[in-house]
């Protein structure tokens, strides 16, 4: 008899699968983690599990009951994130506009994730090398890669920058200076400086840049 779709091979360990959750359950998943995403923003990663509660409109135990600890909580947050960045970054390969334009509606849209002030929670005790985290950050690697390469073929973007580059520009210029709120007025410096950076992306370019071009393995080895 021949097996299944799905069948485990002879061998093959079979993986664990997740429970679907109840679409209540769903909704309050992800409410959760749209509320610790907005208060890891505000406040950093130790912002009280009660206030992440009190935003998302839940009580504490259903925190709890979806997210072992704060670390679960965290790897969570930061897989959403940078799965809306693969998101923006995808859809930018389908954009009619000019190569480099896609490029330029991406960093601004990919900017609103705010990349850089989700930075420090990928520090202490965040597993880098969890499969999933590995899977969402190649797949956002290849989507960059591939916009990248369409703006390098035309000529309208320099030939010495990486993927690594742009990232480490979006994680700089998406964190607040210290003392300074995530606002509105923020955000209109942050889109200008933004823009600054895009200018100097440009071809033909009008300087010589030291070092090499930055790759995502780079940075992950050197532990930015």
């Amino acid at each position: 008899m021949g097996k299944g779709k799905g069948a485990t091979l002879p061998g093959q360990r079979e993986r664990p699968r997740r429970p679907r959750l109840r679409a209540d359950a769903s909704r309050n998943r992800e409410r959760i983690i749209d509320a610790a995403r907005e208060a890891f923003v505000e406040w950093g990663p130790d912002v009280p599990l009660d206030e992440i509660a009190r935003r998302a409109g839940v009580g504490n135990a259903t925190v709890y009951r979806n997210f072992a600890d704060r670390r679960e909580l965290i790897l969570q947050v930061t897989l959403e994130s940078m799965r809306r960045v693969a998101d923006l970054a995808e859809a930018g390969l389908t954009d009619e506009d000019e190569p480099f334009e896609a490029l330029r509606r991406f960093v601004h849209r990919g900017a609103d994730e705010r990349i850089g002030s989700l930075c420090p929670l990928l520090v202490d005790g965040f597993d880098h090398t969890a499969p999933e985290v590995i899977a969402t950050r190649d797949r956002l690697d290849t989507a960059l890669e591939n916009l990248m390469a369409r703006a390098r073929a035309d000529g309208t973007l320099r030939a010495d920058v990486g993927v690594g580059d742009l990232m480490v520009a979006l994680a700089q210029l998406t964190r607040p200076l210290p003392g300074l709120e995530c606002g509105v007025g923020f955000d209109t410096y942050m889109h200008r400086h933004l823009d600054l950076f895009l200018d100097g992306l440009m071809n033909p370019a009008r300087s010589t840049l030291s070092g090499s071009a930055a790759t995502f393995e780079a940075l992950r080895q050197k532990g930015t």
